[in-house]
């Protein structure tokens, strides 16, 4: 008898379900330890590929026999392997689907807003912890920092029976490849960038715009206004209600300084913004980045990442250090911390300079986002 396959959305719809899932991580170690599935009621356990070679009898008092065990592994060979061995010693285990490699090219959408002439959606690229959103309104859409697998959000504006009209990036994101210039070719739509990013690509300088009006829908541009993790890094605040950081507040951190070599310049920038620009906004104001670090902790349990301005000033331990030498020293910091994987040849892709084939997209982008303050050593 054979195991059985699970998808990746059916693992992801488990754990917003609550429902206790037990993982067998057969990777090795190291791979384990710097990227996994997780979650609030995720138990998992690393046991190598190799080391069941020789059978699962060794393995089986570690493994429970009273709940679905789900296998995973790289590209799904060997979880499949190993379940269907599981299988045979009478436990009821399956496989994740084309392994982690499927799992990182996973997106969850949510609405946050759904109202007659506005609706807003966060799309969940879970295994990164990227966040990008897609604003619709009669007809028309907007998209906030895409990723690559561009064929998310067309979809999703369809399915409002919307065509895109305006794509944005915050900032050049350096742990994923951003899908704009390819969703712009798909869509036509106008794209959106700041010019001090250094993009070698036409587009749309922020630095031009006060705001992007359409339809039930007003973008303020904070440009020139939320430098600090790139020194073009934007944050767009639309309709009054609902500030859409970027990378630069987090619900649980901040976005950290450091990936472009000028991390003391930037840093700098960092608590200027927060505590002079951002300082401005109320504490109502909804909060929804463009990553989060902890699934466990800044995901709700209606699977949205986001949080009133209010309550992130109370809990984000960054944002309380109001001491600007402490301030600076704590954000320097993260600079001795483990930057995001390929991070130099992601942002020279994001930038124009480089281009990647679909598979070499693919590895340049396994492994979690790093890109927040609380990343420290």
């Amino acid at each position: 008898m054979s195991a059985k396959m699970v998808t990746s959305d059916q693992v992801f719809k488990d754990i917003l379900a609550k429902k206790d899932v037990f993982i067998l991580d057969v990777r090795n170690e190291e791979e384990y330890n710097d990227w996994k599935i997780e979650g609030k009621t995720v138990t998992s356990l690393n046991i190598p590929y190799f080391d069941f070679l020789d059978g699962t009898e060794a393995h089986l008092d570690k493994l429970p026999k009273d709940k679905p065990i789900l296998v995973v592994c790289a590209k799904e060979g060997s979880s499949k392997f190993v379940a269907d061995q599981l299988v045979e010693a009478g436990l009821d285990a399956s496989y994740l689907q084309g392994g982690m490699k499927e799992w990182s090219q996973y997106y969850y959408a949510t609405p946050v807003v759904e109202e007659d002439n506005f609706k807003l959606y966060q799309v969940n690229r879970v295994s990164k912890g990227c966040l990008s959103y897609v604003v619709v309104s009669d007809g028309e859409a907007l998209v906030l920092d895409p990723a690559r697998h561009v064929d998310e959000y067309i979809q999703l504006a369809e399915k409002d029976g919307a065509k895109i009209t305006h794509i944005l990036d915050s900032h050049l994101h350096a742990d994923h490849i951003s899908g704009a210039r390819d969703l712009v070719e798909k869509t036509g739509a106008k794209y959106y960038l700041m010019k001090s990013e250094g993009a070698n690509y036409d587009h749309e300088a922020l630095e031009d715009y006060d705001e992007i009006k359409f339809n039930n829908v007003k973008v303020e541009v904070l440009a020139v206004k939320t430098p600090g993790h790139t020194p073009g890094s934007v944050s767009f605040f639309i309709n009054d209600k609902y500030l859409l950081s970027g990378d630069t507040i987090f619900v649980g951190g901040l976005g950290r300084p450091d990936l472009g070599g000028k991390v003391k310049e930037w840093a700098q920038d960092l608590y200027n913004t927060v505590f002079e620009k951002i300082a401005e906004i109320a504490d109502d104001v909804l909060v929804l980045p463009a990553h989060f670090a902890d699934i466990k902790s800044e995901m709700a349990d209606n699977g949205i990442v986001g949080e009133t301005l209010g309550n992130i000033r109370k809990n984000n331990e960054i944002m309380q250090t109001t001491d600007k030498d402490a301030f600076l020293a704590e954000v320097e910091k993260s600079a001795s911390s483990v930057k995001p994987p390929n991070f130099e040849k992601i942002v020279g892709i994001n930038r124009g300079e480089l281009t990647p084939s679909s598979e070499e997209a693919v590895e340049l982008e396994i492994g979690p986002n790093r890109c927040a303050v609380h990343h420290t050593a």
